[in-house]
């Protein structure tokens, strides 16, 4: 069964960018720059028939290219630091892409998303790393500009069983706005 969910690709040079970011946390387990994205619903584990589902509802979701900007790093854990990311500023036009996918899956009867909607690119998964360090490696590694890019399209992908960070897959590609090439060859109906 494919482990899916849906994002925003991150174009090369904004990966370039936030790669000047990497290093200098003993603990740390660096994503690919490949694979950062900015997640906007998690599917998890689907069989075939729900993956061609999917991506049938997912065709039908509308939209207009969207200004993603990056504008800060931070940490999710607290006191027990699990990854590092780079924060996506908050945007109407975000939230409202987002919750209409949420709607479509929970329509699907996917059950709802439990976490709270905190758009972000992780830069790194966290082992053992404490909230001192963090701080430290936060303070030294500001996002001195903020880093924007358009976004043209949201992806359905796909990640093996891991611990997290990748290798994942473009699945399929839907358009933001005026037509755009919509599907990778193999797309998720054929694949799976």
């Amino acid at each position: 069964m494919p482990r899916l969910f849906t994002a925003l690709e991150v174009p090369a040079e904004v990966a370039s960018a936030l790669t000047l970011h990497r290093g200098g946390l003993v603990g740390a387990r660096w994503i690919e720059p490949a694979d950062y994205h900015v997640t906007l619903r998690f599917l998890g584990d689907v069989d075939r028939r729900m993956a061609h589902d999917v991506d049938s509802f997912l065709n039908d979701v509308g939209g207009e290219p969207l200004t993603i900007t990056l504008d800060q790093l931070g940490s999710f854990g607290g006191d027990r630091p699990r990854a590092v990311f780079a924060r996506v500023q908050p945007s109407p036009k975000l939230n409202e892409l987002q919750a209409e996918l949420e709607r479509l899956m929970r329509r699907l009867g996917l059950p709802a998303e439990s976490r709270k909607f905190t758009p972000h690119v992780t830069l790194a998964r966290l082992r053992d790393v404490s909230p001192v360090e963090v701080a430290h490696y936060l303070a030294l590694h500001p996002i001195v500009r903020p880093i924007s890019f358009t976004a043209r399209r949201f992806a359905l992908m796909s990640s093996r069983d891991s611990i997290g960070g990748g290798p994942y897959v473009l699945e399929a590609a839907y358009p933001l706005g005026l037509s755009y090439p919509n599907r990778p060859s193999g797309a998720v109906s054929q694949r799976r």
